[in-house]
């Protein structure tokens, strides 16, 4: 039973990629001067690992300074930081990066990548002949495709904070293969699963997890319409959701906690 848990608020934390930091000693230029890149249109965000001779990342870099005369998109890999990949001088910019290029810049082969390597990539901007660094980024993993037959099926959930362990089941929606539905939550709870199964939507570009808002039972250890939400990650390799669930009722909120949902 969890009602031994403390109700109390949680704070939500935003991130931003386009706030610029102040470090004059940033070796890619200077930052903190108001040169602000954006990054929009991102997709696809992760390498294929089964194609791995065609697969790219894609982004679209624009830019509201006319001082501004080029971008440089540098990446990193491994122990090799910030290699110049591409140049523009246009903008807005559509960035497109194949990873058999990114691999030849930093000196290795396709074979030399592995599953679940990562590749950042950074814009740097050109101002005056100076260099302008900023939090304008992506970091792309070298992934498996995704198959919603792989990552949907029977299922264990487990929660060390909740204290929750046991068998859901994990259907995909019918009219969108992004969408997945986690039924069996709070039968673990031994409660009565009268209402919806959990909505997760899955970002197509980097397979980021976000639960909607989705009340599942009606009556919780005297509580009144327990609900999760939350987000998280999808390993397409495994099938494995590792999630941040925030779990409220009528009467307030229990907090917020991690769970993995691995295939059985």
């Amino acid at each position: 039973m969890k009602i031994y848990k403390v109700f109390g608020l949680v704070a939500a934390m935003a991130v931003t990629l386009v706030s610029c930091e102040t470090d004059v000693d940033d070796p890619a230029g200077v930052r903190g001067v108001g040169v602000y890149p954006e990054m929009s249109n991102i997709g696809p965000a992760v390498f294929d690992s089964k194609n791995l001779a065609t697969t790219y990342v894609q982004f679209t870099v624009g830019i509201d300074d006319p001082a501004v005369n080029q971008v440089v998109i540098v990446g990193s890999y491994g122990n090799v930081s910030r290699v110049e990949i591409q140049s523009y001088t246009a903008f807005p910019a559509v960035v497109k990066i194949t990873l058999s290029d990114v691999v030849s810049k930093f000196g290795i082969t396709l074979a030399d990548v592995k599953l679940n390597d990562e590749f950042t990539f950074e814009v740097v901007t050109v101002k005056n002949g100076k260099r302008y660094y900023s939090n304008a980024a992506i970091v792309a993993p070298v992934v498996c495709a995704y198959d919603p037959a792989f990552v949907t099926g029977s299922y264990h959930a487990h929660s060390d904070d909740w204290g929750s362990d046991g068998d859901v089941t994990i259907t995909v929606d019918p009219n969108d293969p992004f969408i997945v539905y986690v039924a069996g939550l709070e039968a673990i709870e031994g409660l009565t699963e009268d209402r919806d199964p959990l909505k997760m939507v899955i970002n197509p570009t980097n397979f980021a997890v976000t639960a909607v808002k989705t009340v599942l039972a009606s009556n919780a250890w005297g509580y009144h319409n327990i609900a999760y939400e939350g987000s998280g990650k999808l390993n397409t390799c495994n099938g494995t959701y590792t999630m941040l669930y925030k779990i409220t009722v009528d009467e307030g909120s229990f907090g917020s906690f991690n769970f993995v949902l691995t295939k059985n």
